[in-house]
């Protein structure tokens, strides 16, 4: 399934920005506390509610960091879930679809292996060191991500009413 992600921090970063969803401003929250830095392009799908009441984000794989404001038109290929301080939290993976080294990836499994390892450790230790706990819990195929994407749709929509 086609999206258009709407990225916040491009990878190789280790500035957290955030959108304002009502004015657009692109406004730095804080910079990582570790040495690590974000390994895929980190965003989210407007018009959508996650069950944590942000839009829901996506992590979209490419080759070249691209900037905070930037959309990406890309294919959703699967999805992770994981606790971050205490919350659910669900984010989808996908790639750019105009990226031709990705052409031929459809689903997690057409990653190489390490992709995912990096995901799940990064996600898992990037708030160390502000004392807050993460926990990957596990990824999920292109099928469930597009399930919960109709959610997400659907609980936006619901709460605009």
């Amino acid at each position: 399934k086609l999206v258009e992600a709407r990225i916040e921090i491009p990878m190789g970063s280790q500035n957290k920005y955030e959108i304002d969803h009502v004015t657009g401003k692109i406004k730095l929250d804080r910079v990582l506390y570790s040495a690590a830095f974000y390994p895929v392009e980190y965003g989210f799908i407007e018009h959508t509610l996650s069950l944590d009441g942000d839009p829901l984000d996506i992590l979209v794989l490419t080759s070249a960091p691209t900037f905070p404001g930037c959309y990406i038109d890309c294919r959703i290929i699967g999805g992770m879930d994981m606790i971050d301080c205490g919350q659910e939290d669900t984010k989808l993976v996908a790639v750019n679809i105009g990226d031709p080294r990705y052409d031929h990836v459809q689903r997690l499994e057409d990653l190489a292996p390490h992709y995912l390892k990096e995901l799940e450790n990064f996600f898992s230790t990037y708030k160390t060191l502000q004392e807050k706990e993460t926990k990957v819990l596990g990824f999920f195929d292109a099928e469930e991500a597009e399930r919960r994407l109709d959610d997400a749709r659907a609980r936006y929509r619901a709460h605009a009413e």
